[in-house]
């Protein structure tokens, strides 16, 4: 129970009173941590479609709300690359930057820090070949990292037997840079972080409901196989919530 009792702590708000007396990154000064993970000079990058030229996602909200819940089971149809550029932008578009250290997207993060950075397993999408990518929000394209034939059974293990995880069109996977958070919010910055995750799936829920896809949050999976998988320390990033995508 003592264990429990402690992670309640991080759920509660006890920790603001303490927070009071401790300086942040940001109070002393310090400079504010990049906003987007830079990719490699030698990067392939892939264009998509421009939030303003995107034609898709025109069901009434209500219409959207009710359709929603979690799918596990997809038809094998590709994804266009209007759909996957519509998604991205919904979960983490930008759409203003404020400063160096902030910027507006279309889901809410507190001091609009934005600690994720969104990482795809991309199997069935149209003129885009399979292997895993990184979502560049400032500039609105993927990132190639690499290829790897048995992805999709890589995915499907680390989420312990989950087999839609990796058998689905593309697999939205975020990781989290805590510091982002923590420069400003110190040791409030956990429980920031988690509800900041929650509103970027829901908006994966809904964008993906109306165009006729599902998704499915998913929260069981082994730490340091998802972390290998993305090429991430586990420390200063690591993974924090799935997301399958496919038709309907």
């Amino acid at each position: 129970m003592d264990l429990i009792e402690t992670h309640r702590k991080f759920l509660r708000n006890d920790l603001r009173e303490e927070a009071l007396y401790i300086q942040s990154d940001q109070s002393k000064k310090f400079p504010p941590p990049l906003m987007e993970k830079p990719c490699s000079e030698n990067a392939i990058l892939i264009e998509l479609i421009p939030p303003e030229l995107i034609t898709i996602g025109k069901m009434p909200l209500i219409n959207v709300i009710n359709k929603r819940r979690s799918r596990r089971q997809f038809e094998e149809i590709p994804l266009t690359l209007e759909e996957l550029s519509f998604l991205l932008w919904a979960t983490q578009g930008v759409k203003e930057v404020l400063s160096s250290a902030a910027a507006l997207k279309t889901v809410p993060s507190a001091g609009a820090r934005h600690p994720f950075e969104t990482y795809l397993f991309i199997n069935r999408i149209s003129g885009i070949n399979k292997g895993l990518y990184r979502y560049l929000p400032l500039e609105h394209k993927l990132c190639f990292l690499y290829e790897d034939e048995k992805m999709n059974e890589k995915i499907n293990d680390a989420c312990m037997g989950q087999n839609f995880a990796g058998d689905c069109a593309v697999t939205f996977i975020w990781t989290v840079i805590p510091y982002r958070t923590e420069w400003r919010y110190h040791v409030l910055s956990s429980k920031i972080i988690l509800l900041d995750a929650g509103h970027i799936c829901q908006n994966l829920y809904l964008a993906s409901e109306s165009i006729g896809a599902g998704t499915c949050a998913i929260g069981a999976y082994l730490q340091s196989k998802m972390d290998a998988i993305l090429g991430v320390d586990g420390k200063d990033e690591f993974t924090v919530y799935l997301a399958p995508v496919g038709k309907i």
